[in-house]
C-alpha cells in the first residue's frame, strides 16, 4: 500500500512539473496600441490608430526585429476613414529607444574634513549621479553610452537572443 501511495505521489509531481514547463499561448503582450500620424491628400495631418500583436522575434539583414500582425485604421485630416490596414508578418526594430539613458557614474562620498594650510574644509556627504541620455543629435550622450557598454561582452548572438525572447514571449 505505502509503494503504491508513493508511485501516486511521483506520478502526481512529475506531471505538475510537465505541466508547469509547457507554454502559456494566451500571450501578456497582445494588442499593443500603435498610433502615428501622416501627410494626407489634402496636405493636413491624417492619424493612424491600431494594435500590434507580436508572434515571435527573429533577426533580419543583421538585427533584431519583433515580428507581428498590425492592425488598424487610417482617418485624414477631415476625420473621413480611408481605409483598414492589416499586415501580418510585419517586423518592427528592436532596440534602445530614442531618448534612453545609461548610467556613467554613480558615486557616494562621506563626510570630508580637510585642512589645507590653515583652511578647514568640512564637507558632508556628497552624492554624485551621472547619466547619459541616447539619441539623435546628443552626441556626447551617445559616445558615453557606447564606451560606458564596451567591457558588456561585445556583440550579442542575435539569434541565440531571439531564441531565448521567443521563449519568453510563450511564457508571458
Amino acid at each position: 500500500m505505502k509503494r503504491r501511495s508513493k508511485l501516486f505521489i511521483v506520478t502526481l509531481l512529475m506531471l505538475a512539473t510537465v505541466g508547469l514547463l509547457l507554454p502559456v499561448h494566451a500571450s501578456a503582450l497582445s494588442d499593443i496600441p500603435v498610433t502615428g500620424t501622416f501627410t494626407d491628400s489634402f496636405g493636413g495631418i491624417g492619424s493612424f490608430v491600431g494594435t500590434f500583436n507580436p508572434q515571435n522575434f527573429a533577426v533580419q539583414n543583421g538585427a533584431l526585429v519583433l515580428v507581428g500582425t498590425l492592425v488598424g485604421t487610417l482617418t485624414d485630416s477631415k476625420g473621413t476613414v480611408l481605409g483598414t490596414v492589416v499586415r501580418a508578418g510585419q517586423a518592427l526594430p528592436v532596440g534602445t529607444p530614442t531618448g534612453s539613458s545609461c548610467s556613467i557614474l554613480n558615486l557616494t562620498l562621506g563626510p570630508l574634513h580637510l585642512n589645507l594650510l590653515g583652511l578647514n574644509v568640512f564637507l558632508n556627504q556628497v552624492h554624485l549621479v551621472i547619466t547619459a541620455q541616447s539619441g539623435p543629435g546628443n552626441l556626447l550622450g551617445n559616445l558615453l553610452c557606447g564606451i560606458a557598454n564596451l567591457l558588456n561582452g561585445g556583440t550579442p548572438d542575435l539569434a541565440t537572443l531571439s531564441g531565448l525572447l521567443n521563449r519568453l514571449l510563450l511564457t508571458l
